[in-house]
């Protein structure tokens, strides 16, 4: 259904008149452009290194995940840091966000807050403060009156963003918005914003257990694949400073089924824990269930354990999960949901000072991966002794961090090893 507008507004995010063309060496020589650091290393890592002055960030998730607790808090950190952050809460009143405040100690002086929701108010507001930081809280609540749709609705928030872009390419500020995703998890319904913004986060988690996993889908200033750990307690969000011996903390010791092998997200090596299920089928078709791994790759595991070690697997259920709500999309962790799905099939733990890791091919062998010395590393430091590694990535490795080495070349002498 189309929108009609009562004035024409034009929604350019052009941010200022080029005056002449320039060269990218001599724009390069002149950049000294310098991070804003929140005061939460783990959120400075996911951006890149910190906020990017002119930067738009758009941080997205369920209501009541904690969005707004992790941008009052790095509101605390910026303001320690002597910059000036303007709060625009659309959707609390000063009193409320102050008691919220009040909970999170969060105290500086630095920060202001703006309860204001028009678009109009807010660029004469910014202009006028001119704040290092705008945190939006949230876009879906800001409006043009120009416009005759509501707030929220697809040609509002593309005005908005539009000159939130403006304000912050123009004036060197960096712009934080909130925005609530639907059922489909997509940002305001349709993904309209995303391709307008420099970075997009995703603040993951469930509301009824601890974790929250803040995880980058674009970014224009660092990597999309790094990934904060933050745990949610009484007074906010705390940051996980050894996530893998967070992961692996409740692991159950001689579990059959329970593997352990080491992803990378972005520079961080994580040792995270694989837990497969086989059990007989009663029904006609077996069910096939993976949370945090790729449903096709385990489909892909079980033809080629199949086909290749003679493991067949056709009349059970197989459910596989990756334990502590990590999304692992990278092949290195075949070997070990392969490992887990033999040892709960034949009911044998696997050893519990084991690693495995190695991408599984459709012939049944054991390719190579990257950073094989970084994921040792990371093993050798909560106290694993061996691991089971592709016998094509030994040409790299330099040191093995005192783990004892068993390297493969297939699925089955990958398999014969945890026997």
């Amino acid at each position: 259904m189309e929108e009609q507008l009562r004035v024409p507004v034009k929604a350019s995010i052009r941010t200022a008149a080029v005056t002449k063309v320039v060269s990218l060496a001599d724009v390069g020589k002149h950049d000294n452009t310098t991070r804003l650091l929140t005061g939460s290393n783990e959120l400075d890592r996911v951006l890149g290194g910190g906020l990017i002055p002119g930067s738009l960030v758009l941080i997205g998730g369920d209501p009541g995940i904690g969005k707004s607790t992790l941008v009052l808090q790095a509101a605390q950190g910026l303001g320690s840091n002597g910059k000036k952050v303007l709060y625009i809460a659309g959707e609390e009143s000063p009193a409320q966000l102050a008691l919220r405040a009040q909970r999170l100690r969060v105290d500086s002086s630095n920060i202001m807050i703006l309860a204001e929701t028009d678009m109009s108010i807010l660029e004469e507001q910014v202009r006028a403060i001119k704040p290092d930081v705008v945190i939006v809280d949230s876009v879906q609540t800001v409006y043009r009156a120009e416009l005759s749709s509501a707030a929220g609705s697809v040609s509002q928030l593309k005005e908005a963003t539009a000159t939130w872009l403006r304000i912050a390419k123009g004036g060197n500020i960096a712009v934080l918005l909130i925005g609530h995703v639907t059922k489909e998890g997509q940002i305001a319904g349709p993904r309209i914003l995303e391709h307008m913004v420099d970075c997009v986060l995703y603040f993951e988690g469930d509301r009824q257990h601890l974790y929250r996993i803040l995880r980058a889908v674009k970014n224009r200033f660092g990597s999309t694949h790094e990934i904060g750990l933050f745990t949610m307690d009484a007074v906010g969000l705390r940051e996980v400073e050894n996530p893998s011996e967070w992961l692996l903390s409740q692991r159950p010791l001689d579990a059959a089924g329970s593997v352990v092998t080491a992803t990378m997200e972005g520079t961080r090596p994580l040792l995270v824990e694989i837990q497969a299920l086989v059990t007989p089928t009663r029904y006609g078709n077996p069910r096939r269930t993976a949370t945090g791994v790729e449903l096709n790759r385990v489909a892909l595991i079980l033809a080629v354990l199949e086909r290749h070690v003679g493991i067949h697997i056709q009349e059970f259920d197989v459910f596989v999960n990756a334990a502590g709500g990590v999304r692992l999309v990278e092949p290195a962790v075949d070997l070990a949901v392969a490992a887990s799905l033999v040892s709960s099939f034949r009911d044998q733990p696997v050893a519990r000072e084991l690693l495995f890791l190695g991408e599984v091919g459709l012939a049944g062998e054991v390719r190579g991966i990257p950073h094989l010395e970084q994921r040792l590393h990371e093993g050798a430091r909560l106290g694993f002794k061996r691991a089971v590694v592709p016998k094509f990535s030994l040409a790299g490795l330099q040191n093995a961090a005192g783990l004892q080495i068993v390297a493969v070349s297939t699925l089955q002498e990958a398999i014969s090893v945890e026997s």
